[in-house]
Parts: structure tokens; C-alpha cells; sequence
């Protein structure tokens, strides 16, 4: 066992540590969700406490609530955890690029200080408590575990994503990662992520989303070379909404699909923000109309958009 006196920390970076852990908890809280609750209404992820893959040991303390929300806004099908070593301890590794969560691990030691005060004083000691830092990481964020450990997401119940728009994103080649309670596009490591159809109140809207995201995408580098990385609420970012957004709309029309949420709606509320610039929607509608172009164009011809015996778009 180490000389625990070695792996205390000094007391600047402990208290660091506490309030780095509280902000996390914060930004939840503000968030609208309980940290101390399971909040996912996702089917995906299982209920329980967080565990050590490898030595079977649930997680206690504050560490659930940090798990339990990396679990949320990872995307995560499983309450499982393992560090770097233990994962190739396993035979397995986490995958390239992917980003560990921090936990801790709280105990306390007794100086030789104090022990020697004891010795000549007879006084009783006082321990000094700690916190030590541990990177964990989501089975789901490993490859090559054996098959007790390795993660596999349940499938989604066939019919809640329709077949036309399954078949549009397969045949983009965008990576897109069902999960989680939030909708982005990752830019830099270019994958879409979207909640599960069940989160939906509709599941129908899901269907918006996705495409909103798959917009996004159209936009990358290697894809049609939009300006991705305006900072949130400047016109740059305002603008790629609005591409995104018009992009799902035609995306939707094209494919018949007619989600309950109506694209105005959504569209409104970055119209009020343009108003200042009359030009701007018609270049982010060509931009959107380029966007659906190009991932209507993935589909094979024989499928046709529609999939039901229209003409194809």
C-alpha cells in the first residue's frame, strides 16, 4: 500500500477540487434536473448504480451523481466504468479521442507529525482528510472488451424510426449515435447525436431533429465546407441554425414526413433575431436547399425518397 502521505494533496488543490465538484452539481441543478434522481425517461439506459466493470464494486457517494450525469450527457447505455489500465487489463482499450469523467476517492491519513505529537504529548491525533482524483470511462467508450464487459445498446423497437429516413441516414456515411438528452453535431470529431425516439414526447418529431443534426453535418469540411464554428449567438452561429432548420424542413417534405412541431415555429424565433439583416434568409435557404440536395443525393435512385412508389426527388 503507498505511503498515503505521498498521495494527499496539497490543500489549495483539495478545495479546487470540492468546488470543481459542487460547479459540476450546479450546472446540473440549473439545468433543470436532479442529480440525485435517475431523470432519464430513456428506456436505453438502465437503472442502478454506477459500477467498477472490473471489480464488480458500485460507486458511492458523489461519484453517483457524477456518473449518473455523465451517463446523460454522454449518451451512455450502461452504468459501467473502467479506468484506462483496467480497460486493457480486460484485453480491451478506450477508443481514440474519447473523454474520461473524474471521480474521486475520499479517505484520510495521520501525519507523522501528529503521531509524534501523540508520542510526546499523549494528545489525540488529528487526521487530515483527502481527495484523490481517478479518469474513468464508460464501457461504451471501449472496443475490444469480452463480452460480460462490453456494452451493446438495446435496439430501438422497430417501427419508432421510419424506414425511408433510416435509410437517408445510412446512406449519408454521417456516424450518427442514438442516445443521451441532447442533439448536437460534434464538429471536430464529426458525429451526430440524438436522444432515442422514446425520449420524444412524439415520436414523429424525432424525426425533425435528426435532420436538423444531418443539416449540420452536410456542413463539414469534407461534406459542403460551411463556416462551422461561429461562437453561440453570433451570426455566423444564427445563420448555420437557420441552415440546419430550413434543411430538416425540406428534408421532411421531401422524404413525407410531417412532424407536429411546425418548422416555422422554430424559425420564428431566429427571424426575430435577424431582423436586422433583410438578406440573410435567402442565402441560408439556398445554403439548406444545397444541404438537403446533398443527402438526398446519398440515397440510392431504386429507393427513391419516399419509399412508398412516388417519383423520386
Amino acid at each position: 500500500m503507498p505511503d498515503a502521505s505521498r498521495t494527499a494533496r496539497p490543500a489549495g488543490e483539495r478545495a479546487s477540487l470540492y468546488t470543481e465538484i459542487t460547479a459540476r452539481i450546479i450546472a446540473e441543478l440549473e439545468a433543470g434536473r436532479l442529480p440525485w434522481m435517475q431523470p432519464w425517461g430513456d428506456t436505453a439506459t438502465p437503472l442502478g448504480l454506477p459500477r467498477n466493470a472490473a471489480s464488480g464494486r458500485t460507486y458511492s457517494g458523489v461519484n453517483v451523481l457524477i456518473l449518473w450525469g455523465a451517463v446523460i450527457t454522454g449518451g451512455f447505455s450502461s452504468q459501467s466504468w473502467l479506468t484506462y489500465r483496467q480497460a486493457l487489463a480486460l484485453g480491451g482499450n478506450v477508443r481514440k479521442g474519447e473523454r474520461g469523467t473524474t471521480v474521486v476517492y475520499a479517505d484520510r491519513f495521520i501525519p507523522d507529525r501528529e503521531r509524534h505529537r501523540q508520542r510526546e504529548d499523549g494528545d489525540e491525533v488529528q487526521a487530515v482528510h483527502f481527495l484523490k482524483r481517478f479518469t474513468v470511462f464508460n464501457t461504451g467508450q471501449c472496443d475490444n472488451l469480452p463480452d460480460g464487459i462490453a456494452t451493446a445498446p438495446p435496439p430501438i423497437p422497430e417501427g419508432l424510426i421510419l424506414p425511408r429516413a433510416e435509410a437517408l441516414i445510412r446512406a449519408s456515411g454521417v456516424d450518427v449515435r442514438i442516445g443521451g438528452a441532447k442533439a448536437f453535431y460534434h464538429v471536430q470529431k464529426d458525429y451526430v447525436q440524438v436522444p432515442s425516439p422514446q425520449a420524444f414526447f412524439e415520436t414523429i418529431n424525432w424525426h425533425r431533429t435528426a435532420f436538423h443534426e444531418l443539416g449540420h453535418a452536410s456542413g463539414a469540411v469534407h461534406r459542403l465546407k460551411r463556416d462551422l464554428y461561429g461562437y453561440f449567438g453570433s451570426r455566423k452561429y444564427i445563420f448555420e441554425e437557420l441552415v440546419a432548420e430550413i434543411a430538416s424542413a425540406y428534408l421532411c417534405a421531401a422524404l413525407g414526413i410531417v412532424p407536429t412541431v411546425r418548422h416555422a415555429d422554430y424559425l420564428g424565433a431566429w427571424l426575430d433575431l435577424l431582423r436586422g439583416d433583410d438578406h440573410a434568409i435567402v442565402p441560408a435557404a439556398s445554403q439548406a436547399s444545397k444541404a438537403a440536395d446533398y443527402l438526398l443525393a446519398c440515397l440510392p435512385e431504386a429507393a427513391g425518397p419516399t419509399d412508398d412508389g412516388r417519383e423520386a426527388v
